[in-house]
């Protein structure tokens, strides 16, 4: 007697997520008369290969991490089997680590401190390898949250590009519970200011919002895989 199939096929269940957060981006898209899509981040930090491997065989290539020593113990093997996969640590970063995340990730989105600057800048004139960097901001002031303030943006920025630091955009995570537009709008807002295209903003309960506004990243992890 054959052993009973599961009723859910991971890749079938993989392949439904992304396909209804793709919609979902399809439609913030439309009603901002955009042509081009946010690139869409999937966000496995705390999942292991066996949850993401579905995602990648359906066709996703951009992935999420918070934290360096558990993205360095899964994907370097996962990149090996399927080429052209693109890492991105979207957690807070101790300096100490500067050097690891260089060498792993291909873009760091929370670059928030001068003393952080200062270490990337180090480790990558050393790895002779040059991430894509997005300055976090702190854009609803909040003690608990990384990010630099508003008014030090300016500067940081000057001094990551003194650095050598590739800084692409701005990141934001708008505080809990209340209407993220407006701090989307901020951000952009600001970008705009300094001459910086890219806006990595929004994840699963707001991405469509942060379409609208202008985001050309997007973070979404429960959307993807479930909840945590």
């Amino acid at each position: 007697m054959s052993a009973p199939t599961s009723l859910s096929d991971p890749v079938s269940d993989a392949e439904q997520r992304l396909a209804d957060v793709q919609a979902g981006l399809n439609r913030a898209c439309r009603d901002a008369a955009r042509t081009e899509k946010p690139l869409l981040v999937a966000v496995s930090k705390t999942f292991d290969a066996d949850a993401i491997r579905p995602l990648i065989a359906v066709g996703q290539r951009h992935f999420g991490e918070n934290r360096v020593q558990e993205a360095q113990a899964k994907w370097p093997a996962m990149m090996a089997e399927t080429p052209g996969i693109t890492v991105h640590l979207v957690g807070q970063l101790q300096s100490n680590k500067a050097a690891e995340a260089v060498a792993l990730f291909d873009v760091i989105h929370s670059v928030d401190r001068p003393s952080l600057v200062t270490a990337l800048g180090k480790a990558q004139a050393a790895a002779g390898k040059h991430p894509a960097c997005y300055l976090q901001v702190n854009i609803g002031d909040e003690e608990q949250k990384g990010g630099c303030a508003l008014s030090d943006l300016p500067a940081l920025l000057a001094q990551a590009r003194e650095a050598g630091l590739n800084v692409v955009g701005l990141m934001c995570v708008p505080p809990a519970a209340v209407e993220p537009a407006p701090y989307f709008a901020l951000l952009a807002e600001h970008a705009k200011r300094l001459g910086l295209a890219g806006l990595s903003m929004g994840m699963s309960s707001d991405y469509e919002t942060a379409a609208l506004l202008g985001s050309t990243v997007v973070r979404v992890g429960s959307a993807l895989f479930g909840s945590r």
